[in-house]
């Protein structure tokens, strides 16, 4: 049923292998991005979106909605029925003390990651195509920094603080989306490129 709730959706943390696993799969993703970015949509919209048949969308959101990723947003019958997200997104924690849960995120993290990479590839092949001030706009850093752990997790919980709120809002409400503004993919990657020392601490 469709949620009353009038709050910003929030972030939904992932940590079940079996719901991980039915999140897994590129139709049900490519709906997740969709509706994440374009807000309600009905099923035969999104196959419009995502290249997929109605019936293909409406039985995938149909398997999201029974894992609580999506809900009914109100209104039209059948394939008409415009569906919406539950949460602005998903968080998964890097580690996991139950090998089926490690298996399962690792399974999930790499492949949407490899969908955001693809999504990357195609910016590269067509920024010609773009205005000039998207083009000097965006951005392809690399930094190489000396950090301890806590240093490093420090640093990516002060980063999401800094995009959280524009995250809710402009996500939630397009009414508070400057003229001009368009999705804008993010991605942020932060690892050690060696194993520390023992002597390092943990």
């Amino acid at each position: 049923m469709p949620s009353d709730d009038p709050k910003p959706p929030e972030l939904r943390r992932l940590d079940d292998p079996r719901t991980l696993r039915a999140l897994t799969h590129p139709v049900r993703i490519a709906l997740i991005e969709t509706l994440s970015i374009y807000g309600p949509m009905t099923a035969t919209e999104a196959g419009e979106r995502i290249g997929e048949s109605p019936t293909t969308c409406s039985f995938h959101l149909r398997q999201l909605a029974k894992y609580g990723f999506v809900e009914e947003a109100g209104g039209g019958t059948g394939r008409r029925r415009p569906w919406k997200m539950t949460s602005l997104g998903f968080t998964v924690a890097n580690v996991h003390d139950d090998p089926a849960t490690a298996v399962a995120a690792a399974g999930f993290s790499r492949l949407v990651r490899e969908r955001q990479l693809q999504r990357y590839r195609s910016w590269r092949e067509q920024q010609s195509s773009f205005p000039r001030e998207w083009r000097e706009a965006a951005n392809d850093s690399e930094y190489l920094i000396y950090m301890t752990a806590d240093e490093l997790r420090e640093l990516n919980e002060r980063l999401f603080a800094m995009l959280a709120p524009h995250l809710r809002e402009r996500l939630t409400d397009p009414s508070n989306r400057p003229p001009g503004a368009v999705p804008v993919e993010l991605m942020t990657l932060s690892y050690p490129l060696e194993i520390p020392p023992d002597d390092a601490g943990s």
